[in-house]
């Protein structure tokens, strides 16, 4: 059984909770297109850049996004490999389950057959 399933896994927490929240996924969904300013990111929403600027700041401290300085303009980017480690352990808990499933239904077929 994978460790994960077992202890919890505390530097996911964050992102997990970040990803909560459904405008921090929709700029997620946005900077899996490329990347953008704030401004940029903010555009589509009925929010200030402010409140867009809370939103990346949230996904900035759980690794989901990273800013950098190109001039006066500050990019954000998606950190795939954060995304990717989220699906690593999504995978884990789905294949632990189908195991569990797949154990329960040969249990049961032998269950019945002892009927």
């Amino acid at each position: 059984m994978p460790s994960s399933l077992v202890a919890p896994v505390p530097e996911l927490d964050s992102t997990f909770a970040a990803l909560g929240d459904p405008v921090r996924r929709a700029l997620v969904a946005r900077l899996a297109r490329g990347d953008a300013t704030v401004g940029e990111l903010a555009a589509p929403f009925d929010l200030t850049p402010q409140a867009i600027s809370h939103h990346v700041g949230v996904l900035r401290r759980c690794g989901l996004v990273e800013q950098r300085r190109e001039g006066t303009r500050r990019p954000c980017r998606l950190r795939v490999d954060q995304l990717a480690r989220l699906g690593t352990w999504i995978d884990e808990q789905r294949r632990a389950w189908d195991d569990r499933l797949d154990a329960l239904e040969r249990h049961l077929t032998e269950a019945e057959a002892t009927l």
